[in-house]
């Protein structure tokens, strides 16, 4: 009885971490691990965000959106919370209601940009509407959600495109400074002047979210021509880290698919860049991501997730 009671409660344990719940339902474990970073609406150390920037980038979500959902016969909610301090982001399913909380202290960081912000609004979407692969688990807990690696690539891949297309996207990059290696790899994927600066605009928004979660966790930045070479051997459905997640919206920048194909709640390789169909550009990276054999699909109940092998 001893030994069962244990494993009940250690099962319990495993289920309320980070690791289980990721992005998903708590809000502990958000857009980026579990932090205790507080940045108040009267800190001096906030970024170039401001409270109306933070309102007007979720009402364009929300204005997007929101139709998509109505066709799932569910209700698209973005919960502004501008004088949390949090920073941080997280989804959720209430009832038929699909859920996404934006922290004031997240839009504060110094390292956040308009773009990076928008792109955590994405990729909290994603969570809702990014398909396959989903979050695995032993219970089946958060089943519903896309695993953390699929939200980033849908951000990129179907998300920001959408949220960006009828922007002057070849003059705002024109202001920064891309890269000469982001540069080839778009103009690699598109030929149309506006494809070629959304992409590229991707990217370093992108850039600016790996690199806040590397200052958050003491490590250097990221670096486009540096990608992660860790190897999975499991689906990682959890954060992976700051390097894997750049490589990650690079790749979904670079996928040629158009935002308009349906994606799969089951099949990983619809409606992606994928190498499963031969694609080499765009195609998810192995840092988190396992490919798929359609004759051998991965278990839903496996759990944890994840483990890593270097090349």
């Amino acid at each position: 009885m001893k030994i069962k009671t244990h494993l009940f409660l250690t099962a319990l344990a495993l289920l309320s971490s980070p690791l289980a719940l990721a992005c998903t339902e708590d809000g502990k474990g958000g857009f980026f691990p579990v932090n205790d970073l507080y940045i108040p609406a009267n800190s001096f150390a906030g970024g170039t965000l401001s409270e109306s920037d933070f309102t007007n980038s979720i009402t364009r979500a929300e204005k997007i959106y929101s139709p998509v959902f109505a066709t799932q016969g569910r209700v698209y909610k973005v919960i502004p919370k501008w004088t949390d301090g949090t920073v941080n982001a997280y989804a959720k399913r209430n009832g038929n209601t699909s859920e996404i909380y934006m922290f004031g202290g997240l839009a504060r960081h110094p390292k956040m940009t308009g773009d990076a912000f928008e792109l955590v609004i994405c990729h909290e979407t994603g969570h809702h509407l990014g398909g396959a692969p989903k979050v695995r688990n032993l219970f089946r807990m958060n089943a519903w959600a896309s695993n953390e690696g699929q939200a980033d690539y849908f951000a990129t891949l179907k998300c920001a495109r959408e949220m960006w297309k009828s922007d002057n996207n070849a003059e705002i990059v024109a202001k920064m400074d891309i890269p000469t290696v982001v540069t080839e790899k778009c103009q690699k994927a598109f030929d149309v002047t506006n494809e070629i600066a959304m992409c590229q605009r991707s990217a370093m928004a992108g850039k600016a979210l790996g690199d806040t979660l590397a200052e958050m966790n003491r490590g250097s930045e990221t670096d486009f021509e540096k990608p992660d070479p860790s190897v999975v051997t499991k689906m990682f459905d959890a954060h992976p880290a700051a390097q894997c997640r750049l490589d990650t919206y690079v790749a979904g920048a670079v996928c040629a698919k158009s935002k308009d194909l349906a994606l799969s709640d089951t099949d990983p390789t619809i409606g992606t860049c994928a190498q499963e169909n031969g694609d080499v550009l765009g195609v998810r990276p192995l840092c988190w991501y396992v490919p798929f054999d359609k004759n051998n699909p991965p278990s839903t109940s496996s759990w944890p997730s994840g483990r890593l092998s270097r090349r």
